[in-house]
């Protein structure tokens, strides 16, 4: 539908929709070029309330409808600004409206790195993005003016998990009992994530949300959660991707090459193997705790129900994870007994492939 057929149906349209392709057409970058009339292509939107647009424009563009009241546009603007400072690649920003929540935005393409990933090139990929990260993390975060990734916050996620994937999802009330042995569980985790160098942190880096551009690097999207936070989490995130599984031991590997490239950067001091390990294990427990209740809320909350496809793998992130840790084997043997015999009847369960499963 091309912005004229619009204007003319404007009837068919209600207000806001109406102010957004208007400012669309009016903030079009002066140099733009294209065939024919404007046209608006809509996609599939993303986990959160985001409406994107592609157009027929050259330079390729995408127009951002993204409520104020329910996104962090300015957030978003600040952490673009940042990433183009430390030389990242990332969507130029043409035109931003924060008062209703409107953007033009370069358009990076359909290729994601989650779509070129294979056994062939993993090594290589997977070298490129934790080259972005060590750039991140390098950064002088007394510079940045970003919100920390502090106790209350770190809490509120893990809260998720109790209301919207055990309560919820699976339908299991939780007793006295359960939820102490889950905030003993939370204390646990959150003292892990505070006790680690605190850096900058992008909070989804996975592959879904680095961009392979024409020249073959990467670029990195949907940054506006970024935080000040433990120097393990991207890594889990890229690593422990919900969306795609790595062998163990190939896995582990990077993080200790990880550890020792931090460290020649400085951004690590006399930290062993062993500690940035178990930093990294109990990271991951806390985010995939996290996400299994974001999945779980999307689904029920949001009427996003493809996000349960990928809860099988995140339960065995969080088992693998439990299992490898004295202090944890009662919230391990918790799940299992309590909340595996309702995650079996579940059809997102059902048909599920991952490499080597824990159930």
């Amino acid at each position: 539908m091309t912005i004229k057929t619009l204007m003319d149906a404007c009837l068919l349209m209600n207000q806001h929709d109406q102010q957004f392709f208007r400012w669309v057409s009016d903030f079009l970058p002066g140099d733009v070029i294209g065939e024919g009339p404007l046209t608006l292509e809509p996609l599939a939107g993303d986990a959160g309330f985001r409406r994107y647009f592609r157009l027929n424009t050259e330079p390729k563009l995408l127009a951002v409808d993204s409520p104020p009241k329910k996104e962090r546009n300015e957030d978003y603007v600040s952490v673009s600004l940042a990433l183009k400072r430390f030389g990242i690649s990332r969507p130029r920003i043409y035109a931003v409206d924060y008062s209703r929540g409107f953007m033009l935005l370069e358009d990076l393409g359909t290729r994601q790195l989650f779509s070129d990933l294979d056994e062939n090139n993993v090594s290589s990929r997977y070298d490129q993005a934790e080259a972005i990260l060590q750039t991140m993390q390098s950064a002088k975060t007394a510079e940045l003016d970003f919100p920390f990734y502090d106790e209350a916050s770190l809490t509120g996620e893990f809260d998720l998990f109790a209301t919207w994937f055990v309560e919820k999802l699976l339908g299991c009330a939780l007793q006295d009992g359960e939820k102490k042995l889950l905030r003993n569980l939370c204390s646990d985790l959150v003292s892990n994530a505070l006790c680690q160098p605190q850096v900058l942190v992008h909070r989804d880096f996975h592959s879904r949300n680095l961009m392979i551009l024409v020249n073959e690097q990467l670029a990195v999207i949907d940054f506006q959660d970024a935080v000040i936070g433990p120097v393990t989490y991207d890594l889990v995130s890229l690593l422990r991707d919900c969306y795609v599984q790595w062998p163990e031991d190939m896995v582990l590997a990077r993080v200790v090459q990880y550890r020792q490239r931090l460290e020649g950067r400085g951004v690590l001091q006399n930290t062993s193997d062993a500690i940035f390990i178990r930093w990294f294990e109990l990271m991951g427990l806390q985010r995939h705790i996290k996400v299994l209740g974001i999945f779980a809320r999307l689904s029920l909350r949001d009427n996003k129900p493809g996000y349960l496809n990928n809860l099988p793998l995140v339960i065995d992130y969080v088992l693998k994870a439990a299992s490898s840790y004295q202090e944890i084997k009662e919230f391990e043997a918790w799940f299992k007994d309590r909340l595996v015999p309702s995650i079996l009847k579940q059809p997102w369960y059902q048909n599920h492939q991952i490499r080597d499963p824990v159930l």
